[in-house]
């Protein structure tokens, strides 16, 4: 598309969602396309807000509590690892297994988000073994009906409100 959408001089952009220095393949897919590029091609990375800054906007929460540690994270390794030692909150992203359902048996609170910043936001928290279920199902929903899903979620021990 570049090669032929683009003419001499002209400028192209990629929109990512969130932040792509927090996801692992956007920048890496922009290196491969400039290095297989017969053309110099020049580019730059403008930050934003972060899918997660936004996911705690919504919610009106921190990422951690008053001076503890947190941790991001792919809900990949959530799951290989388990919940992390020496943090009380966890930032999750790219869970397509619902890996927070592992963790309903521990005294948990769940801030999930689903196309935040957009006209499909959708926003639930609670205790998650109260709404592990619900989060599964509505996310099942949504995926059905875009054809993707894009959400996070913050994961906090003990959290009081």
């Amino acid at each position: 598309m570049i090669r032929e959408q683009l003419a001499a001089g002209e400028t192209g952009s990629f929109l990512v969602w969130g932040d792509p220095a927090l996801y692992d393949s956007t920048l890496r897919i922009v290196e491969q396309i400039v290095g297989n590029s017969s053309e110099p091609i020049e580019y730059q990375v403008i930050p934003g807000i972060t899918s997660l800054q936004a996911l705690a906007a919504k919610h009106k929460v921190c990422f951690n509590s008053i001076g503890q540690a947190f941790q991001i994270t792919p809900a990949r390794r959530l799951a290989e690892a388990g919940f992390p030692e020496g943090v009380d909150s966890v930032l999750v992203m790219l869970d397509a297994q619902d890996s927070y359902r592992r963790f309903v048996d521990q005294d948990l609170h769940i801030y999930w988000g689903a196309y935040i910043g957009t006209p499909n936001e959708v926003l639930i928290a609670g205790p998650l073994a109260e709404v592990a279920e619900t989060i599964h199902r509505r996310r099942a929903q949504l995926r059905e009906r875009h054809g993707w899903i894009m959400d996070s979620y913050l994961l906090r021990r003990n959290d009081k409100g």
